[in-house]
């Protein structure tokens, strides 16, 4: 039996950890730390729970399952082929690739071009094209990404991060601000409610391939073996996104005297000037940068080796190759296109993914051929849509009807369906074994 040494899962930890940490994963918990002023910490354990414990879940969940196809055929076969690839391509090219390429140009790039270049298509044209041509590069060798991720970016994006920190000890940014909104009545349940937006865990359903294939090639083919280090690897990479954002999130409550940004990557801006002067941009830019890296790095190979593996016709080098080219001409149309199609599309498919993750992990009581996982992905799956009905084609005007769901403003609405339509799922496999006991009783001949 093969085990991986320390330094090997660090390795693993790491990859996972630089996967996850995108742009987006930068911006909120700063944002949060300046809202929840002096519940600072309550706000931050909120985001956490959510943040960093749903993508840990979801490593699990696939860990047990044994991949994402096997996970959704639990549901149905139909459902099995089609949800992979919803997810997949709208994490992929459709949303989370073309938005971090498009991020990073904003942020490591724009600030230092005339404002002309800036609004010239071209600027951006050209800046995608380098960075797609770079996460290609480093797509081509999937077997390698756990020594350029471990050993190269993730100790990077570490060590910016925590040069950060230490010089914020040492520049105080300001006093501690007073909670707002609804920070100041709900710190935890804002908080979580603010990680849950991450939606990170539809990520931990996609990196699942990438963990199980690095694992196997360092020699580990034995499913429990698998399984174990695969939840080792999500757990370590859980801790290094949880001490991050507690930095993040502590340098936001420390930038009240800095006014009150429209979002957290204005306000992450304003910090790295009070504490860097004008090469805080730099800074800043770099480390957007390489984080942006990281995940367009991830998710291409994630899709690449799940298409391929999925359609044989083309190779996984074909597959890289059209996935950078999809994701580059979609960051072209700009960020703000980009969000106002997909987000609304990911927010109705997310709720799918949490159930599947939540019935995964409750496998001792809710078997794989269990009703409950029709039953409540098919009401999740009828709220999305009429939820996505409602904010794209019919301007929210249903929200009077929908509002009455507890947590529906909050954009947890599909809670309390996915809770009867489970209780509904546990009396159909009650009236299953009822029936098979009185088909047996009455079949059973006489002596």
């Amino acid at each position: 039996m093969i085990t991986l040494s320390k330094k090997e899962m660090l390795l693993v930890s790491f990859m996972l950890f630089s996967m996850f940490f995108g742009a987006g994963n930068l911006i909120f918990p700063p944002y949060l730390g300046q809202e929840a002023g002096s519940f600072v910490w309550l706000s931050i354990a909120g985001f956490v729970l959510s943040a960093v414990g749903l993508p840990i879940l979801g490593v699990i969940a696939i860990a047990k399952a044994g991949s994402f196809y096997q996970l959704a055929s639990r549901v149905h076969p139909s459902f099995a082929l089609i949800f992979p690839i919803l997810i997949y391509v709208s994490i992929g090219p459709a949303l989370a690739i073309p938005r971090a390429g498009s991020l990073a140009y904003e942020m490591g790039m724009a600030p230092f071009l005339p404002a002309q270049a800036v609004d010239s298509p071209w600027s951006l044209f050209l800046y995608t094209l380098v960075f797609f041509g770079i996460v290609f590069w480093f797509s081509l060798t999937p077997s390698k990404l756990i020594d350029r991720f471990g050993k190269i970016l993730t100790p990077t994006l570490l060590t910016m991060i925590a040069l950060i920190y230490v010089k914020s000890l040492f520049t105080p940014l300001g006093p501690t601000g007073v909670p707002a909104g609804k920070y100041a009545t709900n710190p935890v349940v804002q908080g979580f409610l603010d990680g849950y937006l991450t939606m990170d865990a539809l990520a931990a359903l996609v990196f699942g391939i990438v963990i199980a294939n690095t694992l196997r090639s360092k020699g580990i083919e034995d499913k429990k073996q698998l399984s174990a280090n695969m939840i080792k690897a999500g757990i370590g990479a859980g801790m290094l996104l949880t001490f991050i954002y507690v930095i993040l999130g502590l340098l936001g409550s420390s930038g009240a005297s800095l006014g009150r940004p429209e979002n957290g990557g204005l306000l992450l801006t304003a910090i790295m000037r009070q504490l860097f002067g004008t090469s805080g941009t730099l800074i800043l830019g770099v480390i957007f940068t390489v984080a942006c890296l990281c995940v367009s790095i991830g998710l291409v190979t994630s899709c690449s080796q799940y298409f391929h593996g999925r359609f044989k016709g083309l190779s996984y080098r074909a597959w890289a190759i059209i996935l950078c080219v999809l994701s580059m001409g979609v960051a072209n149309l700009g960020l703000s296109e980009i969000l106002s199609v997909s987000v609304p599309i990911l927010g109705a498919i997310y709720p799918i993914a949490i159930v599947l993750i939540l019935l995964a992990l409750l496998e001792r009581w809710i078997p794989a051929h269990s009703s409950v996982y029709m039953t409540t992905v098919a009401v999740v799956t009828v709220f999305g849509v009429v939820d996505l009905m409602n904010l794209t084609f019919f301007h929210q005007s249903w929200n009077d009807i929908l509002g009455f769901l507890p947590f529906y403003k909050e954009g947890a609405g599909w809670i309390m369906p996915a809770i009867f339509a489970g209780f509904v799922g546990v009396l159909l496999d009650f009236r299953k074994r009822t029936d098979r006991t009185g088909t047996r009783t009455t079949t059973t001949p006489s002596k």
